[in-house]
């Protein structure tokens, strides 16, 4: 038996503006749109990763702040790679909210440098350069 990661799932004051966010700024696409009657899901895929979009009235549980939510059993923040986080921001602009950083980490590994983001509803999105894992990292 095999598994492969298929998706995160979003909710969405306004489908379309979250579309367009992570179409301009994370470079998805429409994959594929499902009708539920007056609703719709929509798909935005970018090579292997999926984001599934859900239209919600409902306002968040809170406004997360920093590098994200901090509450059990949500997600803190969605995460990106760059191989220039300084060309990523100058394309941005002030276009999108930073809620934190940019912050270095070369404590921890040389370059790796991190800035975090709100998107049109308020979930946290990390972009990152520099991240590598352990040459020798200790298995489970």
């Amino acid at each position: 038996m095999t598994l492969v990661w298929s998706h995160v799932a979003l909710n969405c004051h306004d489908q379309r503006t979250t579309e367009r966010f992570y179409g301009e700024f994370f470079g998805f696409r429409r994959a594929r749109t499902v009708s539920l009657g007056e609703e719709e899901i929509i798909f935005l895929r970018k090579d292997d990763v999926y984001l599934e979009l859900f239209h919600s009235a409902v306002a968040p549980i809170a406004k997360a702040e920093g590098d994200g939510h901090a509450h059990q059993g949500t997600a803190r923040h969605l995460a990106f790679q760059t191989d220039d986080l300084d060309a990523f921001l100058d394309r941005i602009g002030d276009q999108v909210p930073v809620s934190l950083g940019p912050l270095h980490f070369d404590d921890f590994i040389p370059g790796w440098r991190s800035v975090w983001l709100t998107d049109p509803d308020g979930v946290i999105v990390e972009v990152s350069q520099g991240y590598r894992d352990e040459e020798t990292a200790a298995s489970s």
